[in-house]
């Protein structure tokens, strides 16, 4: 009996535990390599291999017979993705495009060459270099940062010291350092335009979402954003268009945004992140959207049709379930969930088999509906419940 072609997929984080149920539907093969026994991805796709990304021999072993390899994470180094792509296996998203999200400095410069509103950046190489651009100002490790790690906002030239270390820690196999620094951007708020593009170049954009951060981690989203001028949401969605066709992206592209002004005072969009896979601003669409962004990144990287990203009511709120945030926690997540089910029959819980710790994401919750503040409310309630930080309330 002929089977589907299997899709590999490196690391093995919530985001590759949340690609297996489309997987199943669609009847696509998975294998695994994930990072450590038990993580989170190898609980639910039993085709594994326990081995370092960073190692080409192991990527090898791990898509052997695969038609196609995807990602969970950014951190695969670009020369292993080329030297995997050139074995015949198809990349996805390859290794020219991928290299945006994997550097930051390297992103900036090309998004410049694209006319993509940025804010005002530079790569810098020393403190005097820093304070010549100009303070205050956020510096980012150009590799390696993830969830508001590799970021600082600093003041001053004393600031700088940590980054720097950080980066010479992270390095870039040349003995370099070298920092993004870039300009503290009085924002309205944050945005996310996410779009998935298969190889054949069919496209789909979701509706903009509005995000919400605590200490660099996003913690909510609102889909679509509230009071987002329709004009600004078009903008929005055709900008991450036409970055991941100009990239060359294949699979799913977030594209995180601050909606500021213009000098005349006009609302403005500016670039922040770019990432090339399943995204948590894009968690809502499990639920909220007629295909979620993890279907349309299995569609997309295999080259099948997409599916319609279209919202299944007027507003979905996510919002991210953390552990410990509160000192403790009800004992484990799934003993939260008789109050939080039972409370609320129409919330839909996803759990992601980690072990609790403070502020590490272990889950998240979803509800879509007509009335945006009750769905506020349920959300919030039910993420807090999860992380213990409504004490004894039982109601």
């Amino acid at each position: 009996m002929a089977s589907a072609p299997t899709l590999a997929i490196i690391g093995g984080g919530q985001l590759a535990r949340m690609m297996a149920q489309p997987a199943i539907a669609l009847g696509l093969p998975l294998r695994l390599l994930a990072e450590a026994e038990g993580v989170s991805a190898a609980q639910v796709i039993p085709d594994q291999l326990v081995g370092d990304y960073r190692d080409l021999g192991t990527l090898r072993t791990a898509t052997s017979d695969c038609a196609v390899v995807t990602f969970d994470h950014e951190h695969v180094p670009t020369e292993h993705l080329a030297a995997l792509a050139a074995d015949g296996v198809a990349v996805r998203p390859g290794p020219d495009a991928l290299v945006y999200a994997q550097d930051k400095g390297l992103m900036r410069e090309r998004l410049g060459e694209l006319g993509a509103p940025c804010p005002r950046n530079a790569v810098v190489a020393t403190p005097d270099e820093v304070e010549a651009f100009g303070l205050p100002c956020v510096l980012k490790i150009t590799r390696g940062g993830y969830d508001g790690r590799g970021v600082w906002v600093v003041r001053s030239v004393a600031d700088v010291a940590e980054p720097f270390a950080a980066a010479e820690a992270a390095g870039h196999g040349d003995g370099a350092v070298r920092v993004l620094a870039e300009e503290l951007v009085d924002f309205r708020r944050e945005l996310s335009a996410i779009v998935a593009r298969s190889p054949s170049g069919q496209a789909a954009a979701y509706p903009v979402v509005q995000t919400t951060q605590r200490d660099g981690i996003c913690h909510e989203v609102i889909a679509p954003a509230p009071d987002l001028a329709p004009e600004l949401g078009a903008q929005a969605q055709a900008l991450a268009l036409r970055i991941a066709g100009e990239l060359g992206v294949t699979g799913i592209l977030a594209v995180e945004l601050f909606e500021t002004v213009d000098e005349q005072g006009r609302p403005a969009l500016l670039v922040n992140e770019l990432a090339m896979r399943p995204h948590n601003t894009g968690h809502w669409t499990q639920d909220g959207a007629e295909t979620s962004q993890f279907e349309n990144h299995l569609r997309a990287v295999m080259d099948l049709p997409l599916g319609a990203p279209t919202p299944r009511a007027p507003w979905t709120v996510m919002v991210n379930i953390l552990g410990g945030s509160a000192g403790g926690d009800v004992g484990s997540l799934y003993d939260g969930l008789p109050h939080a089910l039972a409370r609320d029959p129409r919330l839909r819980v996803h759990l992601y088999g980690k072990d609790l710790r403070p502020g590490r994401k272990v889950g998240h919750v979803n509800v879509y509906g007509d009335d945006l503040d009750d769905l506020l409310e349920r959300a919030r309630h039910a993420a807090a419940w999860f992380a213990g930080d409504l004490g004894d309330e039982s109601e």
